[in-house]
């Protein structure tokens, strides 16, 4: 039974990260592309994050003090959580249709979208995953857990920053109006 406390989340985030990329195909052509630095960047954190989550083997013991007692009640409410966020973000995904980019992208033909999980929240790719690091987080029990949700966040915070600039400059008033009206990650607080 061990083997499935272990490979619970690796296949989880798997099949997300193969969903994510048979979706990928299906998108509108690219107007305007954020700079290759940024992605760079970006994936470079990820990769931090991947290798921080998957070993126990860098030479920092702190990254591995337990914040409280591994059990049954961490793994599932983390497995609950993390499953919760990434069918938020599949949800998010399938919304938005030929609009979605992994990187910061004006589309030829860019809709505005304001529905469905973007009522919620102006970014909710964003806050799926988030979410989904987060209950990682929790069933690690381990301060590296919740080192990597920090770096993703920083990662996600700046890439919405830039996002936000240009449907600003793409929409206008109107995305100006929506995001006053809609927080951009946690509904009603950020």
């Amino acid at each position: 039974m061990l083997w499935f406390y272990e490979s619970f989340f690796p296949v989880v985030w798997i099949f997300f990260f193969l969903y994510w990329q048979i979706k990928a195909t299906n998108t509108k052509a690219t107007q305007r592309l954020e700079p290759a630095a940024s992605r760079i960047l970006r994936a470079f954190i990820f990769l931090i994050a991947i290798v921080l989550l998957w070993t126990t083997r860098i030479p920092l013991p702190w990254l591995y003090l337990q914040l409280w007692p591994v059990g049954f009640l961490p793994f599932w409410l983390g497995a609950a959580v993390t499953i919760a966020g990434l069918l938020f973000a599949v949800w998010a995904r399938e919304h938005l249709g030929s609009n979605w980019s992994r990187s910061v992208t004006i589309k030829q033909g860019h809709e505005l979208i304001t529905t469905g999980p973007y009522a919620v929240v102006r970014h909710p790719i964003y806050t799926g995953i988030l979410t989904g690091f987060l209950g990682m987080a929790i069933a690690i029990s381990q301060v590296r857990g919740f080192l990597v949700f920090v770096l993703i966040f920083l990662a996600f915070w700046i890439k919405l920053r830039m996002e936000e600039q240009w449907m600003r400059s793409q929409f206008g008033e109107a995305y100006a109006t929506y995001a006053r009206q809609t927080a951009a990650l946690v509904p009603y607080l950020l």
